[in-house]
C-alpha cells in the first residue's frame, strides 16, 4: 500500500466532533482503491461492533479501529476482542495522533476525509475458517440490508446499525 502526504496536521489530543467520521471516509476510500468494500460499524460474531470492516474478493477481511483522540485511544480496551474476526488488523489516526503510542504489533493508517495513508503493514494472521464463512455471510446480509434502507425498501423507522 502506497504512502501519500497528507496536508492536515490537526490537533489530535482533543476530541473533534466528526474527526472519526472523517478519518472513517478516507479509510473506506482507501480500502476501494485497494479492491476492499467497507461496512461502518459492523457487528463481528462478539456483538461488538467495528468501526471499518472490509471484505475483499478473497475473503480476506480487514478491521480498522478509528481513534479520534489520544483520550479516545486510552479510554478504549475493547480493541484486542477484535482480532479474532480479522485478517489483518489497523489503527487508523488523523495526523498530528500521537503515533508511537499505537501497539506496533498492528497497522496503521494515517486518514483525513480525502483519503489515507497507510504507514505501517499489518500483520497477516488468517481467521478461522468457519468464522470466515459466518462473518462472509453476514457481511453480505448487512449490506444488502443497508441498500435496502438506502433505497427506502427498508420500513423507515428501522435502524441500519442494529444489523
Amino acid at each position: 500500500m502506497d504512502t501519500l502526504p497528507l496536508g492536515f496536521a490537526e490537533p489530535a489530543e482533543h476530541y473533534e466532533p466528526g474527526t472519526a467520521d472523517r478519518i472513517a471516509r478516507g479509510v473506506c476510500r482507501r480500502l476501494n482503491e485497494l479492491g476492499y468494500r467497507s461496512l461502518l460499524e459492523f457487528r463481528v460474531g462478539i456483538g461488538r461492533r467495528a468501526d471499518v470492516a472490509a471484505l475483499d474478493s478473497g475473503g480476506r477481511f480487514v478491521i480498522v479501529e478509528i481513534k479520534s483522540s489520544l483520550a479516545d485511544f486510552r479510554s478504549d480496551s475493547k480493541w484486542p476482542e477484535y482480532l479474532p474476526y480479522c485478517d489483518a488488523y489497523y489503527f487508523a489516526v488523523a495526523d498530528g495522533f500521537p503515533r508511537e503510542i499505537l501497539p506496533a504489533e498492528h497497522g496503521l493508517i494515517v486518514a483525513d476525509e480525502h483519503d489515507a495513508a497507510v504507514l505501517r503493514e499489518a500483520p497477516h494472521r488468517p481467521m478461522l475458517a468457519a468464522r470466515r464463512k459466518a462473518q462472509i455471510l453476514r457481511f453480505g446480509l448487512v449490506a444488502a440490508s443497508r441498500l435496502s434502507h438506502v433505497t427506502g425498501f427498508a420500513p423507515a423507522d428501522r435502524d441500519w446499525r442494529e444489523d
